[in-house]
């Protein structure tokens, strides 16, 4: 929602130990998001097929259709009986100040969800999601060997230094941002060439300066971005990232081509209001792929996008 005051006006001094307050809204939103689900869409939308896993309320079926219907396999999605799914309220006044509540409802059923019975996959996707699903799962897929992605992200804040390093330990791939890498240092204790060690591949997105890439055998990378036409709103950037990132790996390509897919999937977001608003014609993606990395980055692309 948009209030197009400030924040401050209606709060007195001295009073905010009994804060009461009430805001008139002028726009309001509501936008489909979630993780899992924009890395799953944005993977659909790319011609794969990724098996989303969470947790919902019974409040999601028209969300579940929607993703259904942009080719997101929705089988293991668990309905909570008892909880809404998880949202997030957020009202921004007129200097972009924000009051945000977050509730976690049918998410925190998340750990409750077993992978194996899902079937083999090639790689796994820890997200941000509860934090006992997300040492679940990683601890799942340490025991049957199978790949998996850590992308703790916005959880890194409220987990502990042990939790951290279970979290990242083994990982084929560990996707932050360049902040979220300094908190990966603090938690763990570990150096970068000891975090290296650990993970299969570091993936760190640092804004508008691009993408790096660092693996413990010595190879380094940098991918820029592909300019906005407009900057529209940046909320999903980095799940798009991940999600053409990944979609790109799937089709066997190497780890720049893949970042560069990352990359354009993620500047269509940024200029669209909405994580999973985005559309596009395969020429078109193309031809803005080709011109930000050239016309063999396309070429190499195009035999994989759907029709």
């Amino acid at each position: 929602m948009s209030f197009s005051g400030r924040f401050s006006e209606q709060i007195l001094p001295g009073q905010t130990a009994s804060l009461s307050l009430s805001f008139l809204a002028d726009d309001l939103q509501v936008r489909r998001g979630g993780t899992g689900a924009n890395i799953a869409f944005g993977m659909a939308v790319l011609g794969a097929r990724p098996l989303l896993v969470g947790s919902v309320g019974r409040d999601a079926a028209d969300y579940l259709g929607w993703l259904g219907d942009h080719g997101v396999d929705t089988g293991g999605v668990r309905t909570s009986e008892a909880l809404a799914t998880a949202r997030f309220t957020c009202t921004t006044d007129r200097d972009q100040n924000q009051i945000g509540t977050f509730y976690p409802g049918a998410m925190a059923e998340a750990s409750s969800i077993e992978l194996a019975p899902l079937g083999a996959v090639d790689l796994v996707v820890v997200a941000p999601n509860d934090p006992g699903a997300m040492l679940r799962h990683t601890a799942e897929c340490l025991a049957r060997g199978t790949a998996f992605a850590a992308d703790v992200s916005q959880q890194l804040a409220f987990l502990g230094g042990e939790e951290v390093r279970r979290l990242v330990e083994g990982a084929a791939y560990l996707f932050t941002n360049e902040y979220e890498a300094g908190l990966v240092r603090d938690k763990t204790g570990w150096t970068e060439e000891q975090v290296l060690e650990r993970v299969g591949t570091r993936v760190t997105t640092h804004g508008a300066e691009g993408i790096s890439i660092r693996r413990k055998d010595g190879l380094e990378l940098r991918v820029p971005v592909v300019p906005a036409r407009e900057v529209a709103e940046p909320t999903g950037v980095g799940d798009a990232f991940r999600a053409g990132f990944l979609a790109a790996t799937a089709w066997g390509l190497a780890l720049e081509p893949a970042a560069q897919v990352g990359a354009l999937l993620a500047t269509y977001v940024v200029e669209t209001v909405g994580p999973q608003q985005y559309a596009f014609t395969p020429q078109e993606f193309l031809g803005r792929l080709g011109g930000a990395y050239g016309e063999a980055a396309a070429e190499g692309v195009r035999p994989h996008l759907p029709a």
